[in-house]
């Protein structure tokens, strides 16, 4: 009976370009990279390409990757982050300047409202967004970046980030407000 590789002799069978390792280390982050992909796609398709492309890059950059800055999980997480990010700003384009005048006060959520939602529901609602409000909700307030962070990665200014996430909370607010009256 063939014993299980573990995550360093998988990384290992990567840097040698091991088919058998690659699929294996696939395999195991399939779920956890697909979930994050899901979060910035609007289907299960575009959450597919994003994989696809995340995970060559994995492969490629397999050499790079240095344990004792962090781990495996976080440093496929970052990829798969910066693939979605990569192909939002590949198809969409951001809120200008002059279109962030025109945005009014943040709107406030009724918790009350989300409590009675599963997290499929939430999800749904959100991948509704318009995809830039999107990529900037999903930032902020699932995986915790803030709005220099954000403005970085996305190629948008602090107040254009400020404004998605407004617009983001006043987009759910009408959507619950619909949904429980």
């Amino acid at each position: 009976m063939q014993e299980t590789p573990t995550i360093p002799d998988l990384i290992e069978g990567c840097k040698l370009n091991d088919r058998k390792a690659q699929e294996l280390l696939y395999r195991h982050f399939y779920a956890f990279a697909m979930t994050i992909a899901m979060r910035y796609s609007r289907d299960e398709a575009d959450a597919a390409d994003i994989m696809s492309l995340a995970f060559v890059k994995v492969f490629k950059g397999i050499h790079s990757f240095d344990s004792s800055k962090g781990s495996l999980h976080a440093w496929v997480k970052r990829i798969v982050i910066n693939e979605a990010l990569d192909h939002i700003k590949s198809r969409h384009r951001f809120v200008s300047q002059e279109e962030l005048a025109a945005a009014v006060e943040e709107a406030q959520v009724d918790n009350s409202a989300i409590d009675k939602l599963n997290a499929a529901q939430v999800m749904t609602m959100i991948q509704q967004l318009p995809p830039a409000t999107h990529a900037v909700f999903v930032l902020y307030a699932i995986d915790g970046y803030n709005h220099r962070e954000i403005a970085g990665r996305l190629g948008i200014s602090e107040g254009t980030s400020k404004w998605h996430l407004s617009e983001a909370r006043k987009v759910l607010q009408k959507k619950l407000t619909t949904l429980h009256t």
